[in-house]
This record gives C-alpha cells, sequence and structure tokens, in this order.
C-alpha cells in the first residue's frame, strides 16, 4: 500500500515522497481514509506510531481544497516540545501548498503568537494554558473553526489539563470534524469522547500498546548508588551514539547531567524548569549531535522526536508500563531499529515485573564483567532510593543494614537469571 492510494492532492504526495515516506504505517492507514471521508476519528497510539501525519495531512487536503484565510483547525497538545514537533511536522508536509500553521505555547513572548492568532493563522497548535491567556481577548475566538485535534488526550489528563479543554471547548463554535488521539483510553477519555465526537472511527481500542518491534530491550540489575556510574560505564561506548535518558525528577535530571559532564560526557538536560530557551537550545544541540546525552523528565520529553536516536535509558524505572512504552518508542521510529537500557535495583524487580506482564515477555538481564558492581562510599549523584517506610533507611529492629544494595559485597546474581554481557 502506497500513500498515493488515499488519492491525496499531488503537492501533498510529492511533500511526502520528499520526506522518505515509503508506505504507511498501521495508524495511518485507518485514520488517514477516516479523516478524508471527515468522520470524528479515536486513536490509540503509541509515540513512534506515525500519528502526527495521520491527522495532519486529511487537514491539509480539506484546508487545501477551499482556503479561507481564517484559522480553520486547532491541535491542542500537552507540552511545548510536542507543539514545537507538530509545527515543524505541519511546515514539511504543507510545504507545497499555501497553508501555514503557528504554534502557541507557554515560555515565549506572546506578542507573535497574537498576531498569528488576529490574522488567522490557518492551523493553530497550542497548549491549553497559553491558548487559554489568548482567548481572554475577542482576536483569539477562532469563528471559522472546523477542526478540533487533542493529541496525546491521556498525558493532557494527568497532567490536570482537562478543565482547562472544557474551557477551550466551550468558547469554541461548533467544529465539523474531531481527531482524538491517546495512547490509553481510562474512564475519564471515554467520557470526553462521548461528549465531543459523533459516531467516530475507533483505531485500536481495546488492543494493548506494545513498543515498536524495532526496539532491542535490555534491563541493567544495579544498586541505586551505582547507577550514576553505570550510565558512565555504557555511555562511554562508542556503539551508543546518542542516547535519551530519563530520570523521575528535575533535581535528579540536573544531577545526573552534571556527572556526565564531569566526567567528559557532552551531556544536557531538559524539564519543566528550564526556560524555554534553554530547551529549546537543549534540544536542537542534541539533535545536532553536539550533545550525545540528553536527560530528560517524562513532561518535558513528550513531543522529543529525533531521527536515528540509537538509544533510550531508563535511569529511573517508569511507573506503569505505558510510560515504559512511551518512553522506549523514542527510537526505532518509523520502523527503524534502536536499544531500550532500563535500570533496576534490586527492591524495584517488583515493579519490572509489572512492566514485564504488560509486554508479555520477561526481559534480558545484562551484568558488565568489567564494571564493579559493589557499593563504596561515593558521591551522592542521584540520592538514595525513596521507600514508604518512616524507619532511616537499613534499620529494621537496629539489626543494621537488611537491604542488599547496601551491602557493599552485593552484587547482581550471574546464572539462570542473568547473563554475562560485555560492552
Amino acid at each position: 500500500m502506497s500513500f498515493s492510494s488515499f488519492a491525496l492532492r499531488a503537492e501533498l504526495l510529492r511533500a511526502v515522497h520528499e520526506l522518505g515516506f515509503v508506505s504507511p504505517t498501521a495508524i495511518q492507514k485507518d485514520a488517514i481514509p477516516a479523516g478524508l471521508a471527515g468522520r470524528d476519528v479515536l486513536a490509540c497510539s503509541a509515540t513512534g506510531s506515525g500519528k502526527t501525519a495521520a491527522f495532519l495531512l486529511p487537514i491539509l487536503q480539506r484546508l487545501a481544497e477551499s482556503p479561507k484565510g481564517m484559522t480553520r483547525a486547532l491541535i491542542l497538545t500537552p507540552t511545548r516540545e510536542l507543539a514545537a514537533q507538530i509545527g515543524s511536522h505541519l511546515a514539511e508536509l504543507g510545504r507545497y501548498t499555501n497553508i501555514r500553521g503557528a504554534a502557541v505555547y507557554g515560555g515565549v513572548a506572546m506578542g507573535p503568537q497574537r498576531q498569528a492568532l488576529a490574522r488567522g493563522a490557518d492551523i493553530i497548535i497550542a497548549t491549553p494554558g497559553r491558548l487559554l491567556d489568548h482567548m481572554r481577548q475577542s482576536y483569539a475566538r477562532m469563528p471559522g473553526l472546523e477542526i478540533l485535534v487533542l493529541d496525546e488526550a491521556d498525558r493532557m489528563l494527568d497532567m490536570g489539563f482537562l478543565p482547562d479543554i472544557r474551557r477551550i471547548i466551550s468558547q469554541l463554535p461548533k467544529v465539523k470534524q474531531t481527531f482524538m488521539f491517546s495512547a490509553t483510553v481510562p474512564s475519564e477519555i471515554v467520557k470526553l469522547t462521548r461528549e465531543m465526537l459523533k459516531d467516530p472511527a475507533t483505531i485500536n481500542i481495546g488492543r494493548e500498546s506494545k513498543p515498536a518491534a524495532g526496539i532491542t530491550h535490555s534491563v541493567y540489575p544495579v544498586p541505586h548508588l551505582l547507577k550514576s556510574s553505570l550510565l558512565l560505564k555504557l555511555v562511554q561506548d562508542d556503539k551508543i551514539r546518542n542516547a535519551l535518558v530519563f530520570a523521575r525528577t528535575k533535581r535528579r535530571a540536573d544531577r545526573v547531567a552534571d556527572y556526565l559532564k564531569r566526567n567528559g560526557i557532552a551531556a544536557t538536560r531538559i524539564h519543566g524548569d528550564r526556560t524555554q530557551g534553554q530547551r529549546t537550545q537543549a534540544l536542537e544541540g542534541f539533535k545536532s549531535g553536539h550533545y550525545r546525552v540528553l536527560v530528560a523528565t517524562d513532561v518535558a520529553a513528550r513531543g522529543i522526536d529525533i531521527d536515528a536516536l540509537s538509544h533510550v535509558i531508563n535511569f529511573d524505572l517508569p511507573g506503569c508500563s505505558e510510560d515504559y512504552i512511551h518512553r522506549v518508542g523514542r527510537t526505532a521510529r518509523a520502523q527503524a531499529v534502536g536499544d531500550a537500557f532500563t535500570f533496576v535495583s534490586p527492591d524495584q524487580e517488583g515493579d519490572l515485573k509489572a512492566i514485564e506482564r504488560a509486554l508479555s515477555s520477561r526481559l534480558p538481564r545484562v551484568v558488565i564483567d568489567d564494571f564493579d558492581y559493589s557499593v563504596k562510599d561515593l558521591p551522592q549523584t542521584e540520592g538514595r532510593p525513596q521507600h514508604n517506610s518512616r524507619k532511616p533507611q537499613g534499620q529494621r529492629g537496629g539489626r543494621g543494614p537488611s537491604r542488599p544494595w547496601e551491602r557493599s559485597e552485593w552484587k547482581p546474581k550471574q546464572g539462570k537469571r542473568f547473563f554475562a554481557h560485555a560492552r
């Protein structure tokens, strides 16, 4: 199957061909025909599935057939990076049309955004909070709006944007077509779809999300205090061309990035406390190869789209299987291949098993032969693991250290569960 089978306009097919798209992905095969037919679309899709083109191509086709010089499509996204990414894809796919878009998000001046909204940019890509700031003024009413897209709806829900989304929708004219894309479909999303969508084409609903087939998964058992040292050991290997490293908190992302830089690795970080200028500089520097390692938190990493990303490293174990799938989906995009490494301390094996159950697969454990797994008096680069117990770590009934990863002689098991692997 080729993109020409969708009966797209010649200028869109030309752009698709120049971008190197050979055949549509699974989500594109189902969503594009429904979108071109004018139907509402509800799709469950993971990162790297090609969902952005799945809604942009039908939008561009519709708007190119009857240009009106006003904002006719609104795309809502959870993060600035995702808004910028969609804007970039729009520019590429619409390069041979007269359709223009504008990104509206926080952290940058409102003036250019105000002008884009006032003059009626054909497509507005916005984060909910910044768009609401503009919608307090009459220039952002968008009376000619026809198409609404909610991208990564579940993440917007997790980030507390649902009230903002409802306020935005209440101020919009009744749209003719709605696209909703979500990695998962929790009950709140189901309720929202019933309110917003009319007889939608449902795609992958009820099907469990799975990582891309081109990803090679590996688990690295390691004491918590040695995670930074293990990360340094891995990224010093030239086989890791570039790596996106996920940390649990903003503070930890700072510490990990600083530790790598102190040890000669070109690294930077991206998270919510960084200014938009700093986030843009970090992302562009990583994409250009100036930085080999980008340390990010989950929220800030939404929308990071990097061609040929070789490795994703979970410095901290994600909280659920959906987050794991979304993280590792940053590599092996568009049917490419990539590696996903996950660091797991002994107390996290239970959490890892939950992810493995969701993946229906036990992930291989990897032990590096020439890495010293004994815990010594090391600098605190990432802090100790957090536990629910109020007792000081290592103290149970006054018997001293009771957790194996707190004992200097602890090493990951070798044998049936683990296999030796040198990098």
